[in-house]
């Protein structure tokens, strides 16, 4: 068998990226694999279930070196917990699902946890949509003291 010649390799490569089916299997196979979205026909439903945790589970190791002390604060739990949470959702970049993540949780937070989630939003600006951005000011009551932001520094008063 010869290779195919370059003319021949084009046509194909065209074909692949112009094809209005193939786009729309591919991106519903992403959708399937990354998002919780339904399965599309011709696919292995074993197959693409394994790849969809796989890639959950990643994610949950992400954003557990991301906010270390959120995810400690789960324990053994932490991977079977975000996986819940994260299935249906597309990632955001791991930060983003660390932050969106703790707000969903607020009110089970651990106290060191909670407090992580404090000094990011005292540094961060973040609306749930759009990329983060610095804040110049903030304060924060914690359940033990006040935390004061400026130019990017926090200063914890309190025990």
């Amino acid at each position: 068998m010869t290779d195919p010649q370059p003319q021949e390799v084009q046509e194909v490569q065209e074909a692949l990226v112009t094809d209005p089916q193939l786009l729309a299997a591919q991106e519903a196979l992403v959708q399937a694999i990354t998002a919780g979205g339904p399965l599309p026909p011709g696919f292995d439903e074993g197959g693409v279930r394994a790849a969809a945790r796989s890639i959950l589970l990643k994610r949950a190791g992400e954003v557990g070196r991301a906010w270390p002390v959120l995810a400690e604060s789960y324990g053994t739990d932490w991977q079977e917990t975000f996986v819940a949470w994260a299935a249906d959702r597309p990632t955001k970049g791991s930060i983003r699902d660390a932050w969106d993540f703790a707000r969903a949780h607020r009110s089970e937070l651990k106290p060191a946890a909670a407090r992580e989630l404090a000094f990011t939003e005292m540094r961060w600006h973040y609306d749930g949509e759009s990329e983060p951005r610095p804040r110049r000011f903030a304060v924060r009551f914690l359940g033990t003291g006040l935390a004061v932001q400026l130019r990017g520094r926090v200063r914890f008063v309190g025990r």
